[in-house]
């Protein structure tokens, strides 16, 4: 198992690897849901505290960048494995002890060394996102911040609500199994690997490390973002 998951990560990173030159082009758009997230959390600064922002999973680093022109005030740290990456990161300015090699599931990092730890998108493309989201936990101080997707609110009404059935019955990593084939994750040219994940799997365990949880929708509307939203934003508290 551990073979096959490390084969999944190569092929990731050779993906970007190959596709480094039009990250941007294909990936960060103006106005898109991960700019809306980032908008949320720089609102939040003042009312936390925030003095230090470690970002996971920074590709090219557009969150560290966004924050930089915005509050050139906090520290930065990102981690990014795909060295084609952080070239263009540090090339479009980030300095290479802002923007550093890194792997989301052992960050090289004290517990509590920064203030907000957040990931952009990053989460659907590990295929054991609880380990991510523990180490995220551990390294901050005051707040983690999620900005990615929710395969529960996504597809038409009947779609998310057989979806939302088979979750709760708890036959979801059977269907999921079944739709890949066995493989556990789809591949595509626009996103390269890629797992069926909800923001919302992980909520159980943010709540138990943090005293409070906020969730809202960045794509879909809807009072319930579980049942509505193709993709959320969620910021735990400690």
């Amino acid at each position: 198992m551990r073979r096959k998951r490390n084969d999944e990560i190569d092929l990731q990173r050779r993906y970007y690897e190959q596709t480094a030159a039009k990250y941007n082009q294909s990936h960060v758009h103006a106005e898109d849901e991960h700019l809306l997230a980032l908008t949320f959390l720089l609102a939040v600064f003042d009312y936390l505290g925030v003095h230090s922002v470690l970002d996971v999973g920074s590709g090219t680093g557009r969150a560290l960048l966004h924050i930089k022109q915005k509050r050139p005030d906090v520290i930065l740290t990102g981690v990014e494995p795909v060295e084609a990456l952080r070239i263009i990161g540090h090339g479009s300015g980030l300095s290479d002890h802002e923007l550093v090699a890194g792997d989301a599931t052992q960050l090289p990092f004290e517990n509590a060394a920064f203030d907000v730890v957040c990931a952009f998108g990053v989460l659907h493309h590990v295929s054991e996102p609880g380990l991510v989201v523990a180490e995220m936990l551990r390294t901050a101080r005051k707040a983690i911040f999620i900005s990615d997707a929710n395969n529960f609110g996504q597809g038409s009404l009947l779609v998310r609500g057989v979806k939302q059935l088979i979750h709760a019955l708890g036959l979801w990593p059977l269907a999921d199994f079944l739709k890949t084939r066995g493989k556990g994750y789809m591949w595509s040219e626009g996103d390269g690997v890629t797992y069926s994940y909800s923001v919302f799997r992980n909520y159980a365990q943010i709540h138990e490390a943090c005293r409070s949880i906020h969730v809202f929708n960045t794509v879909g509307s809807g009072v319930n973002s579980y049942r509505a939203a193709s993709h959320v934003a969620l910021l735990g508290i400690k």
